[in-house]
């Protein structure tokens, strides 16, 4: 198993940095505005010769007793103690500080081996810019800057040094990414807290808790997955902050990484055209979806029937996707949620076989054929499949490149029926064979 690496420290140290470094990405948002982080963010080492984990963690505020700087504190609690070492990053320009005092207290206190990064020393002398931190009693200091990456790799190999090599294994590569999407406050990190059966994200009564994409390893029946838990989406007029643009950002950056997107709609709020705009994302993004109609367990049977006639209007354009009535918070409908998941990336990952999509087309042709464009009929010859998650099936023939979009969606509906795939998108393209003779003079 691989070690884990968990950065902790007060806001605004330079840990996502820090992370970013570690994990050779852009993960973790980083600007010069403390509080940006507030889950723990996992991450896959890239630096060093062992494989482990690395862990992000808000700005720790251990003596805070409410609100959400105390639900960040808890974060970064359960992440130390699922840790096996901790960095504990500290600013060297701006010296020691009370609260870095607090929380060494505290990492002394959780039994784990700590090891204390100086961050932010480039341009500084090493044996200045590390007297201070010597009255943490937590060891030897270590001067490095995340920003350049100045000894960041000698941190990394004293930290895993105990550590035997790990089996690299291929769980990561084989598991289904699910991003669940949507508005702020529809419950998407209650759903999945109640997936993993512990406060893994912060759900809390107000909109815009959760800033960043947080992607969780999940097993479910034997399978592996990755969840991936995004900031919630508002109306353009509404993202005010710059950290929320940002978070837009990696929202829109995490349904595309994904095999899988579940929209959340609340069911107890109206469906709006916010709604609307991130399920047109997702499909134009071409992933498989699901969508999960959340708080349904509020609804009485008249209320139920309403809210089942509006998404029908609303989001007619998602007919190729499943509608599943849950209540994440009492974990209703998780079950059949999670089927719709496994069917929707079948569906989107289907090898789709040459003769038998030719076959499909031409009895499709033979049922309905192209309009006429102008003197001439298109006509569609043979198909072949040219790509994956979304299926993507490329037809041949005279003249195709003339056919409109309702024929088109007529050939959607027919293979879509065919090869049973309900859940992902399917895309089209039309390739129009060459005339021989065009370029010939003579009759």
């Amino acid at each position: 198993m691989k070690p884990t690496l968990v950065l902790v420290g007060r806001p605004n140290v330079g840990k996502s940095t820090l992370f970013n470094r570690l994990t050779r990405s852009r993960d973790a948002i980083v600007a010069d505005q403390p509080g940006l982080t507030r889950d723990r963010h996992y991450g896959h080492g890239r630096l060093g010769d062992k494989p482990h984990l690395v862990v992000d963690t808000g700005g720790f505020e251990p003596l805070v007793k409410d609100g959400i700087l105390r639900e960040m504190a808890r974060q970064t609690e359960q992440a130390i103690a699922e840790a096996d070492a901790v960095i504990f990053v500290v600013d060297g320009r701006a010296g020691l500080t009370p609260h870095d005092m607090e929380i060494a207290n505290k990492l002394r206190r959780a039994g784990r081996p700590v090891f204390v990064a100086v961050n932010k020393a480039e341009g500084m002398n090493r044996g200045i810019i590390e007297a201070d931190f010597h009255q943490l009693g937590l060891g030897e200091p270590n001067a490095i800057s995340a920003a350049h990456g100045e000894g960041v790799r000698g941190l990394v190999d004293l930290a895993l040094a105990d550590f035997p090599e790990a089996e690299t294994d291929e769980e990561t590569a084989t598991a289904v990414r699910v991003a669940i999407a949507g508005r702020p406050n529809v419950g998407k990190s209650t759903l999945i807290n109640t997936l993993l059966g512990e406060e893994r994200v912060i759900a809390f009564d107000a909109p815009g808790t959760t800033r960043d994409a947080i992607a969780i390893d999940f097993e479910r029946d034997g399978r592996h997955y990755k969840l991936i838990d995004t900031a919630g989406m508002r109306r353009r007029g509404k993202v005010f902050e710059s950290i929320e643009k940002f978070s837009v950002i990696k929202t829109l950056q995490a349904i595309e990484d994904a095999h899988v997107v579940i929209l959340m709609v609340d069911a107890q709020a109206d469906v709006s055209e916010q709604d609307a705009h991130i399920a047109d994302f997702i499909v134009q993004s071409g992933r498989a979806l699901v969508v999960a109609v959340n708080k349904w367990d509020g609804l009485d049977a008249y209320a139920r029937e309403q809210t089942r006639q509006i998404l029908q209007r609303k989001l007619k354009f998602l007919d190729f996707a499943a509608f599943h009535f849950i209540s994440a918070l009492e974990n209703n409908g998780l079950k059949a949620l999670f089927r719709a998941v496994d069917a929707a990336y079948a569906a989107a990952m289907k090898k789709l076989s040459t003769p038998r999509l030719s076959r499909v087309l031409a009895d499709a042709v033979a049922k309905q054929a192209p309009p006429k464009h102008g003197l001439f009929r298109p006509k569609p010859r043979y198909a072949h499949q040219g790509g994956s998650n979304p299926p993507i099936i490329v037809i041949h023939g005279n003249a195709v490149d003339q056919i409109g979009d309702s024929y088109r969606r007529y050939l959607e509906h027919t293979f879509r029926e065919a090869f049973k795939l309900q859940g992902t998108p399917l895309r089209i393209q039309f390739v129009t064979s060459k005339n021989p003779f065009a370029d010939k003079d003579g009759k």
